[in-house]
């Protein structure tokens, strides 16, 4: 069986994928990788939140990227038999997917930046995906922010934006609305990793 490894970039995406699938492990990769000790081989799965770029995209999207963005600018395709196992995964739980192109970015888009972003076709953004060098390579991200509910670029370093006192009211939006869009991409991964492949530790 092909041995897979799940990156979820936070504690509750992690968390969130072994509540779906108690026996999987993953690797919390952190904020752009920042946790991330080992490099990654085989198949690797990005699973967790992301911004949404485009205003039809509101919380709860899920993306199944074809493409994804590096932050230098290249841009790789991913893995075409994952991206069908998941989009196949997410109509099962009622959701239709976007495919459209992720962009990773180097610290969180806002404003102008999303339109500009949009306008050339990316769907949404996060901080890892595309920095995943490994011979296989899909995600599954649910948008979490969105044009109409940004999100303070503070959020790079929660722990630190939390003490902001014009950050709690995103804060309180962000206790209800991230475990929920967390979950959902956990239960798309894991209806097929849970089914279909092995998942190997590394770290």
């Amino acid at each position: 069986m092909e041995s897979v490894t799940i990156v979820a970039p936070l504690a509750l995406e992690a968390d969130a994928v072994r509540r779906e699938r108690p026996n999987a492990a993953v690797v919390e990769g952190g904020i752009a990788l920042s946790k991330l000790r080992e490099p990654l081989r085989g198949t690797v799965v990005v699973c967790g939140v992301a911004g949404g770029l485009r205003g039809d995209l509101p919380t709860g999207t899920v993306l199944v990227p074809r493409r994804v963005r590096r932050p230098d600018g290249s841009e790789f395709e991913c893995d075409a038999k994952l991206v069908a196992a998941f989009a196949a995964s997410a109509r099962g739980l009622g959701v239709e997917p976007v495919f459209d192109s992720l962009l990773t970015a180097e610290t969180i888009v806002n404003g102008a930046a999303r339109l500009e972003w949009a306008a050339r076709g990316y769907a949404g953004v996060d901080m890892e995906t595309g920095l995943i060098q490994a011979p296989r390579v899909a995600a599954v991200r649910v948008v979490l922010d969105t044009p109409q509910h940004e999100l303070s670029t503070d959020w790079v370093n929660p722990m630190r934006a939390i003490l902001k006192p014009s950050n709690w009211s995103q804060a309180l939006w962000l206790a209800r609305e991230a475990p929920r869009a967390a979950r959902l991409a956990a239960r798309v991964v894991t209806q097929v990793i849970g089914s279909r492949l092995r998942i190997t530790r590394q770290w």
